[in-house]
């Protein structure tokens, strides 16, 4: 088990209108420096579906997935600031510090927080909800970990967050 700092600065703009949280980078995402970057992550596949009506147009590099967030308006960060940590598993996951969303908050119009997974979601309603006052929406995990969920079957469930990006 080894003590992570989040490397990740959040990515946001002034224009941002949706908060999507993780839990924690994976070991893919905390090498690549930026968020969902393991190849099997559905999220990149997923959000170019339901935004650009095109899975095979997913943005592949950093800079690819920076513009895409900002064209949409879309910010993304962790709900987890500092944890213990084995590898890129949640259920390892301990003595958690929770992220200060004040910042990207006090800087956007974020009309919902929406939460990617059980983790996020139980992080996030444990230790942020009580300092932000947002409630936050969960949505099915784009992790591979997450089988069960076809990509067709989380663009239905993902569907929502696209009436706050109007």
């Amino acid at each position: 088990m080894e003590r992570i700092v989040h490397p990740i600065p959040p990515f946001y703009t002034k224009d941002s209108r949706i908060l999507i949280l993780g839990s924690f980078p994976s070991v893919k995402s905390r090498e690549s420096r930026f968020f969902y970057g393991h190849p099997q992550n559905r999220f990149w596949k997923l959000m170019a579906l339901l935004l650009e009506s095109d899975a095979g147009r997913a943005p592949q590099a950093v800079e690819e997935k920076a513009a895409f967030l900002k064209r949409h308006r879309i910010a993304c960060w962790d709900s987890i600031h500092a944890c213990d940590i084995e590898g890129s598993s949640d259920s390892s996951i301990r003595n958690v510090e929770p992220n200060d969303f004040s910042e990207i908050l006090s800087s956007c119009n974020i009309r919902n927080i929406y939460t990617n997974g059980k983790k996020s979601h139980e992080i996030y309603a444990r230790y942020c909800l009580p300092m932000t006052g947002v409630e936050d929406i969960c949505l099915p995990s784009t992790s591979p970990a997450n089988a069960a969920w076809s990509l067709e079957k989380l663009a239905e469930a993902w569907g929502v967050v696209l009436a706050d990006l109007k």
